[in-house]
């Protein structure tokens, strides 16, 4: 057990649990804050708390295999608030990952990693990356400030009759904090009733087991899949590549490639059998090949702040309320941008600069004129191209029936190809991709439209998070090009399978087995040894298992936001831990303010969207980086004011304002 360093009480503490992506920017901006200051403070010392790997996290710790893969490109990521100034690294300018891997990365690690800004990194590379910002961070503290590192598991966070917040340790000690954040990342909820069912059919039979949705880097497939065993994979994400590559490059196999044809899978021979599936059937489509700079950004003539705080007027003018209607006032906008790099990258092809250039601006006048933009389609001679249909390019099977696997596999394999072919174009070059790739640049205006429930609850439910959600991050959040090769290969090689569209997993009580089946594919009934559910949990704030949230919840501490519309009376419950808007200060059961206790990141989700990315872009000033700032802002008292000491136990209510919601 660690000795947990005690700071003198005179001293300001902070406690930021949770050392991923999220806790380490705070800390980076803390740093920055607290040299930048005018002199005056008193002694700061700081907790950096992690269950898992102080300094990295759980998701991104240092000691997972190296087939872990990130997707997005290593010169489009950085944990630092600015770039390198021809200084030391440190907070405030520091390399980004690419340029610490090329430059500043230990030896083995430069050797074995990409260097190019469009190469991409292992998650186990991004870990070390955090550990060196983490490192940064330490060594550029002020004289006045301490960072404790503590290795261990909050288990409830309670104010005292000082004003103060005591954190109980899983190992029962117990710490004392002026403010507290929490930055506690990707969650373990209970099981839904699938999970009860499938957890239980396999209690009562050896050979059978079932694995929950999880990081495939803390899922126990040495221990549970033994080789020649048939696995069921639930889920064609990101974390199915992941599960996928453990069980065949993490167990010998090797992907080769003959001189220029294609890749090919050399199986190790401790594979099992794989048969996947998921809703849609397809696995998620490759990222374009990057031609975008660390700092480019798509410039959106549609979805506009003005656009939508003209949405919001006719809204409150029609019902009385500003809350959008998000397939109504924003997804014409969004589908606009994407239409209009589409088309404009055809014509780009077809007739040079100088006609897209034109095209660009005769279409954009249409469409901002309230027209459908087909007249200049049709002037600039690409009215053959196919329209762009999001939700067809996420089911593409729809509809569709299949006489055997092998129509099926035929089918799949095709759409697969052209999908890797349309990748090869590029982000800038290939229509396609460069349509996509906008879906990313638009997260922004988005996410300020929607959050704190900036839509209708019947809106938020269904429109955005049932509909859009999924089909945005299918279609924009792919993983690299190779993985799409690998798994052609896998399934060339026999060691792979999908079974089909609008996939069914159950049990089989006379075998003793799992099933797995397409409704769209004749013959496709298979059976499994071991069901994985490859899909990362959807935080949930009352499914959360964390003795921490438990407690936050039960004790009226924390409460989950619920969208309500303040003119129907509807209302709908998000899952997300709420927060007030500008300061990510929690919110209480009784709607109060926490002085000193806020949340961001991925138990905020719902209230906040996209939340899980991991860090910021080089160049930009991205909502990444503003909330950590903003966070770091809060954490600090004034030059010469004691903190805070009122118990919020016996404090007033403080209403929340509107504009805090």
């Amino acid at each position: 057990m660690n000795t947990v360093q005690i700071p003198p009480r005179a001293s300001h503490t902070i406690a930021v649990v949770g050392t991923g992506p999220r806790g380490i920017a705070v800390l980076e901006r803390l740093a920055v804050r607290l040299r930048d200051a005018p002199a005056g403070r008193g002694p700061v010392t700081i907790y950096a708390i992690d269950a898992a790997e102080v300094g990295a996290g759980r998701i991104w710790r240092t000691d997972q295999d190296h087939w872990f893969a990130m997707n997005t490109v290593i010169g489009q990521v950085t944990m630092f608030s600015g770039g390198p100034d021809g200084g030391r690294p440190r907070p405030g300018a520091g390399p980004s990952l690419g340029q610490w891997l090329h430059d500043h990365a230990p030896d083995e690690v430069r050797s074995a990693s990409g260097h190019g800004p469009d190469d991409f990194a292992s998650r186990l590379d991004y870990g070390r990356y955090l550990r060196f910002v983490y490192r940064t961070i330490t060594d550029e503290l002020p004289a006045h400030v301490r960072l404790i590192p503590v290795h261990g598991r909050v288990n409830s966070v309670r104010p005292d009759r000082s004003g103060r917040y005591q954190l109980t340790m899983d190992s029962l000690r117990t710490l004392a904090a002026d403010k507290v954040v929490l930055a506690t990342g990707h969650p373990h909820n209970s099981p839904d009733t699938f999970d009860r069912a499938m957890a239980a059919f396999a209690a009562y039979r050896p050979d059978a087991h079932y694995i929950s949705g999880d990081s495939a880097a803390d899922m126990d497939l040495a221990g549970t899949v033994p080789p020649g065993s048939t696995v069921a994979i639930r889920g064609l994400g990101l974390s199915f590549y992941d599960v996928l590559m453990s069980l065949t490059e993490g167990r010998g196999g090797r992907f080769v490639r003959d001189d220029d044809g294609p890749l090919r899978y050399a199986p190790g021979g401790r594979e099992p059998h794989i048969v996947a599936g998921s809703r849609s059937g397809l696995p998620i489509p490759a990222r374009g090949r990057n031609q975008k700079a660390p700092h480019h950004i798509h410039q959106a003539p549609f979805l506009t702040p003005r656009a939508v705080a003209e949405a919001r007027e006719r809204r409150q003018q029609a019902t009385g309320s500003d809350r959008l209607d998000f397939a109504e006032d924003l997804l014409p906008l969004a589908l606009q941008e994407i239409e209009h790099v589409y088309y404009t990258r055809h014509v780009h092809i077809r007739h040079g600069a100088e006609a897209a250039e034109r095209f660009a601006a005769q279409h954009a006048k249409e469409l901002l004129a309230g027209e459908d933009g087909l007249l200049a389609v049709k002037q600039a001679g690409v009215e053959d191209v196919a329209p762009l249909d999001l939700w067809n390019l996420a089911r593409p099977f729809t509809g569709e029936h299949f006489a055997d696997p092998d129509a099926w596999r035929r089918r799949l394999t095709g759409v697969m190809r052209h999908d890797l072919e349309e990748a090869s174009l590029g982000t800038v070059d290939g229509p396609l991709k460069a349509a996509l790739d906008t879906l990313r640049d638009l997260r922004g205006i988005i996410r300020a439209s929607v959050d704190y429930g900036g839509l209708t609850p019947r809106s938020y439910a269904t429109a955005f998070r049932g509909s859009y959600v999924p089909v945005n991050a299918l279609l924009s959040a792919g993983p690299p090009m190779a993985r799409i090769e690998q798994l052609l290969a896998l399934m060339d090689a026999g060691v792979v399978e999908v079974a089909g569209p609008a996939t069914e997993f159950g049990r089989d009580e006379e075998t003793g087995r799992f099933t797995v089946r397409s409704p769209q594919v004749d013959g496709s009934r298979k059976y499994a040894d071991v069901l994985i559910d490859a899909r990362i949990p959807t935080p949930d704030l009352p499914r959360d298992t964390s003795l921490l949230t438990r407690q936050l919840l039960a004790e009226g501490l924390i409460r989950e936001f619920v969208n309500e519309d303040p003119v129907t009376g509807e209302t709908f419950a998000t899952g997300g831990l709420d927060i007030a808007r500008g300061s990510f200060r929690a919110i209480d059961a009784n709607g109060r303010l926490h002085p000193g206790l806020y949340a961001l990141g991925v138990p905020t989700e719902h209230v906040r969207w996209f939340t899980q990315i991991g860090n910021g872009r080089p160049g930009l000033e991205t909502d990444f980086v503003k909330v950590a700032d903003a966070v770091a802002a809060e954490l600090l008292p004034p030059p010469g004011v004691e903190p805070v000491r009122e118990a919020m136990g016996r404090a007033p209510a403080v209403p929340v304002p509107a504009s805090a919601r």
